[in-house]
């Protein structure tokens, strides 16, 4: 059982801290409805029967959505009602059919797992999948070409109507450390699949509100000593 994200598609909290897809103003919602909700892949909505001597699925919470409900049992494999670094990345996979990067799900985990149990459960799975749905119509948004990836035009794009106004050097280095595979030599490097686009896009605004905090008279000059770098360094995620 599989979510899979980032498919080109031709027809029209502590989660504070990174927020939601980031507009012109740090961290506000994402302009919505792009190109609608995500669409679970066929068969996702499914539950995988519990192996032999599994104990039953717990029921859902009050007021649960029973859809989402379903969802969350089918990636709760080991029946456990949580869901593990490992058990997301099972069933996260990119438009191209390609899991979702390790750093990208630690990511997501770290965001929502409020209670810092190590796992997720459903209320706090209800936070990530409406997370994802709002990057997913964002991603789909900028996919000028509908390539399932984003290019270096297309990330500039995104990036300015965030409000990050990034020189070329730096979008540069940010396609490259970012991008879905190595660069060729002689061409272009390849293009930031939706879960490397999240990741880009949180770590900027990461780390542009880390030196906020430290440019205090917003001149876009700070002194700092090492450890304060290191600080903000480390902080992304």
């Amino acid at each position: 059982m599989s979510i899979r994200y980032g498919t080109p598609h031709r027809s029209s909290s502590h989660a504070s801290h990174y927020g939601r897809p980031p507009s012109t103003q740090y961290g506000t919602p994402a302009p919505q409805g792009y190109y609608g909700h995500a669409t679970p892949a066929p068969g996702y909505a499914t539950t995988p029967a519990p192996g032999y001597g599994a104990p039953p699925p717990p029921g859902p919470p009050p007021g649960a959505d029973p859809q989402l409900w379903q969802w969350f049992s089918a990636v709760d494999t080991d029946r456990s009602g949580a869901i593990s670094v490992t058990e997301l990345q099972a069933a996260l996979v990119n438009g191209n059919w390609t899991r979702f990067d390790l750093d990208t799900v630690k990511m997501l985990m770290s965001i929502f797992d409020t209670d810092r149990s190590g796992t997720i459960g459903f209320n706090e799975f209800a936070g990530l999948w409406k997370y994802i749905q709002d990057w997913q119509n964002v991603f789909r948004h900028f996919d000028r070409d509908r390539s399932g990836s984003i290019e270096g035009a297309e990330l500039s794009e995104a990036l300015r109507s965030f409000g990050y106004n990034l020189s070329p050097t730096l979008l540069s280095l940010l396609e490259q450390k970012y991008a879905s595979g190595p660069s060729d030599r002689y061409g272009p490097p390849p293009g930031i699949t939706f879960d490397r686009f999240v990741r880009a896009c949180v770590v900027v605004k990461t780390l542009t509100e880390a030196f906020q905090r430290v440019d205090t008279d917003r001149d876009g000059w700070v002194q700092m000593n090492y450890e304060q770098f290191m600080k903000i360094v480390l902080s992304a995620p």
